[in-house]
């Protein structure tokens, strides 16, 4: 659906220029939600404005359904619905006339006009704001109505710059609904694809099946949620709460440490002692919590039950991590990189 090889954007000339995007190549197919994900600057927008062909490339290519960017910019917005990042409109407009706009620029009209501009009113909840100024609606409504006119023609591929930004998480949780449901139909039959640049990692986990993680112009990583969180070093974690065992002193057996004697456990991070009072629910005293970080991913669990059964501790909570985005996000992309390093594919090689 979308091809993007080896794509370039310099700004200026000479010394003074600024290389915003560096080299970019990525495919994203049918059924996919792509999540783009970058620190602020990263090159995530100039990236998807290159693509809706609202930006020419400096260097390199990109095809949307079979139409290159650059031989055929109208027959790429053919087909390509885009909310670009802050919503722009015209704030004099009511919804009402900005969707019927976009509806006749769309080249539909009459009673079909009519049906599509209903369709995704209802589906976006803004019903209720149609006949007000578009300059008097507060940011997130601003932001379902620049989702509405992307989603009008029902396009083959849409691109989301920061759908979700400004929204509160009630009107976050509808509006990854809808982008759900749109990736639902987005099969090899029904031919959708959704581009989704964010900042918020949440997002990724609730509404994308892939991620490129990008920074200084330059794709870092690309793989699934599943692979990214992978790649953190809390992969195979365990996370355990334990009632520990008195010393000859009276005071509670510093339990952290005694894991770190584990072979396999690379770090060990102490949440501290806590002192739960005696209740019907269980007996009272200290509990002290850590997590267990593994070496080289390797899976834990069984390692870190065998040592407290063998000593006679008693576990009362126990939990294994997939991953942290948060953590693959910030270690890729606050790392000083050299120039020829290649670009990593999760879950394979560098």
């Amino acid at each position: 659906m979308i091809s993007i090889r080896n794509i370039s954007k310099r700004y200026g000339a000479g010394s003074r220029s600024i290389l915003a995007v560096d080299g970019v190549s990525l495919e994203v197919n049918a059924g996919e939600v792509l999540g783009f994900l970058g620190p602020n600057g990263a090159g995530k927008s100039t990236t998807m404005k290159m693509v809706t062909g609202f930006l020419t490339p400096t260097s390199g290519s990109a095809v949307v359904c079979g139409r290159d960017v650059v031989d055929d910019p109208v027959g790429v917005k053919s087909v390509i619905g885009y909310l670009p990042e802050g919503a722009p409109n015209y704030p004099d407009m009511t919804p009402a006339a900005f969707l019927d706009f976009i509806g006749q620029i769309r080249g539909f009209k009459g009673s079909e006009k009519k049906r599509k501009i209903d369709a995704v009113v209802e589906r976006v909840h803004i019903g209720g704001v149609m006949r007000q100024p578009i300059e008097t609606l507060s940011k997130g409504f601003k932001r379902r109505v620049g989702l509405a006119q992307a989603m009008l023609h029902e396009p083959p591929v849409l691109i989301l710059d920061e759908p979700t930004d400004g929204l509160d998480p009630n009107q976050k949780h509808e509006v990854r609904n809808v982008i759900r449901e749109l990736a639902s139909r987005g099969d090899v039959n029904s031919g959708r694809a959704v581009v989704l640049s964010t900042h918020i990692l949440e997002e990724v986990e609730a509404v994308c099946t892939r991620a490129v993680i990008i920074a200084k112009g330059k794709v870092l990583v690309d793989g699934t949620p599943a692979q990214l969180r992978s790649m953190s070093k809390y992969h195979n974690a365990v996370t355990l709460t334990v009632i520990p065992p008195l010393n000859a002193g009276g005071e509670p057996l510093n339990i952290a440490k005694e894991f770190a004697a584990i072979t396999w456990v690379a770090d060990v991070e102490d949440q501290g002692v806590r002192h739960v009072p005696v209740s019907a629910a269980g007996p009272g005293g200290p509990r002290q919590t850590c997590t267990l970080v593994p070496r080289g991913g390797r899976p834990l669990l069984a390692d870190v039950t065998s040592f407290a059964k063998g000593r006679g501790w008693t576990i009362e909570t126990i939990a294994v991590e997939g991953g942290r985005l948060d953590d693959v996000f910030r270690e890729m992309t606050m790392r000083d990189r050299e120039p020829a390093r290649e670009t990593m594919k999760a879950g394979g090689a560098r």
